[in-house]
């Protein structure tokens, strides 16, 4: 595993239940792509393979307009370390969550 990264989207849509209703679309791809995830109250975590990882974050706008979002923001973290090692989603909340 070389990089991690954190996505925050963010629909251009009128509601709260459209919003809720467009990351949940976006959230539903990212388990399907089978690399590991973690949702939190503000962005979904993900760790594996970078080219993976930059190829799911490209597709989640794509989810999000073909959900009926006429536009979309993207927040993204990226930690990237090409020899691996990063940090994982674990190492970094587990403590946090006993």
């Amino acid at each position: 595993m070389n990089a991690n990264v954190a996505i925050q989207v963010l629909p251009g849509v009128s509601t709260d239940a459209e919003v809720v209703r467009i990351v949940d679309e976006v959230i539903d791809y990212i388990k399907s792509t089978g690399v590991n995830y973690y949702v939190g109250p503000c962005e979904t975590s993900m760790e594996g393979d970078y080219e993976e990882l930059m190829a799911i974050i490209k597709e989640c706008q794509y989810i999000a307009v073909k959900a009926g979002c006429p536009s979309v923001m993207s927040y993204v973290k990226i930690t990237y370390k090409p020899e691996g090692g990063v940090l994982t989603i674990d190492e970094k909340t587990t403590k946090h969550h006993l």
